[in-house]
């Protein structure tokens, strides 16, 4: 199977880099901020909300390449402070109940003005 690129416009969009890519089986999405695509201002001032964002972006890329959340295998969450944590996973519960997927955090080296997280994912096709 050759690479496809995936692009929606349900999500935000960069010039330089592609939303997802789907390969050898697997949906690969890169790291998703807080953004509303339409207007590219980042979405909700706490944790849970800006979570949330990411989540809902990820949500449309993995859509618009065939497939879902319930998919997702790895997901790696990059923060901008460690003490949110637990409102990361309070958010986080909310779309993987049951079966959650693999999962790695760190801590964001820069810090866009506002934006809290980045969550990346791997997906089956």
């Amino acid at each position: 199977m050759a690479k496809q690129i995936i692009s929606t416009g349900n999500a935000p969009k960069s010039a330089i880099y592609s939303q997802g890519v789907k390969a050898a089986g697997l949906v690969f999405v890169s790291g998703q901020g807080p953004f509303d695509p339409v207007t590219g201002e980042i979405v909700g001032g706490t944790i849970q909300e800006q979570t949330h964002q990411c989540l809902k972006n990820i949500q449309a890329i993995l859509e618009a390449a065939g497939t879902s959340l319930d998919r997702v295998v790895n997901a790696t969450f990059i923060l901008a402070e460690e003490t949110d944590f637990a409102g990361v996973n309070e958010e986080w519960s909310k779309w993987f109940p049951e079966d959650p997927p693999a999962r790695q955090g760190a801590k964001l080296p820069i810090r866009p003005a506002g934006m809290k997280i980045s969550i990346a994912v791997i997906a089956e096709a």
